[in-house]
């Protein structure tokens, strides 16, 4: 074990401005795909202070393997892969980096609203085929528009401003929302469900929300809805949403996540045109690696910082 104190990243790599700021500890990378067992015996071999958290989850196994953990971190802003009770109960802190990703995250969302809305995935592969469907395709205008946002934290926010620069009318809901802007209007989620004509998902993943969008969810939407997910994947319950593809009760659906990372192959999703997919790559950009680093690193300095005073 180094003199110095370890943190331990549940990837293979972090951004070098994150690692400046982390000069003073011991960097130990679990790898891209990083199992309990592996965080288990890397906790147990070098005790580290903090975890950065890129892929994977943090147990309470790998908790009580780490000693000296005193801070959890994200490597993003969904929490739901860490135990949080078990590091409460612990005394051990978890942080995320809010917003740090909410450019790259809202935007994705746009792109697949607008691929769902103008079909873009099927009309490249019937030009690609020979195919030139200028009389027979219309696509949905968005203008006008209604689209409902369950979630406006830094990402729904940003993205309920590039919905609202297209014209769109935009309503949301979150219990914890406060000081919205002018035009975002605050509904429940019944009067979300019945008005929107697109439903965008920036909600974090818990208990109470698992499958929110489900039969009865998607029943009681306009018929033609779009559906974009790129929060968590346990959000929709993906039988029923494919059930609702597939009788045109939805339209089209953007996912950026799923209910199984990475995603079983093979999957219905993957035989229905209008569901698109993309691998949970929202909040994969250069930008945001390097913000998602620094945010990640700053908390557990912030953590270490206070716990080191109070000791």
């Amino acid at each position: 074990m180094s003199a110095r104190p370890a943190i331990l990243v549940t990837g293979a790599d972090l951004a070098p401005a994150a690692l400046a700021l982390l000069k003073d500890f011991e960097m130990v990378y679990a790898g891209k795909t990083p199992q309990e067992a592996d965080l288990v015996a890397l906790c147990r071999q070098h005790d580290p202070v903090g975890i950065i958290v890129r892929y994977g989850g943090v147990s309470a196994a790998v908790m009580d393997a780490a000693p000296s953990l005193r801070v959890i971190s994200k490597h993003g802003s969904g929490t739901d892969t860490i135990d949080k009770e078990a590091a409460k109960a612990r005394g051990i802190a978890v942080r995320a980096a809010a917003g740090a990703n909410a450019a790259a995250v809202a935007e994705q969302a746009l792109a697949l609203l607008l691929a769902c809305a103008k079909s873009i995935v099927k009309l490249d592969a019937r030009m690609r085929a020979g195919h030139w469907d200028k009389a027979t395709h219309k696509s949905v205008e968005l203008h006008g528009r209604t689209v409902g946002l369950v979630g406006l934290g830094a990402i729904g926010l940003r993205f309920a401003r590039m919905c609202d620069a297209m014209g769109m009318k935009v309503i949301g809901f979150d219990p914890y929302a406060q000081n919205l802007p002018e035009y975002v209007r605050p509904v429940d989620l019944p009067t979300l469900w019945r008005e929107s004509d697109a439903v965008s998902l920036h909600c974090p993943l818990t208990a109470e929300n698992r499958n929110m969008v489900n039969a009865q969810t998607l029943a009681a939407c306009k018929r033609g809805l779009i559906l974009v997910n790129t929060a968590r994947g346990g959000l929709v319950d993906e039988a029923a949403l494919l059930g609702a593809v597939r009788s045109g009760q939805v339209a089209a659906a953007g996912l950026d996540s799923f209910a199984v990372e990475p995603m079983t192959v093979p999957h219905p999703f993957q035989a229905e045109p209008n569901i698109l997919l993309s691998p949970h790559i929202g909040g994969v950009t250069g930008d945001a690696y390097v913000n998602m680093g620094i945010g990640a690193a700053n908390n557990v300095l912030a953590v270490l910082a206070r716990t080191t005073e109070s000791a």
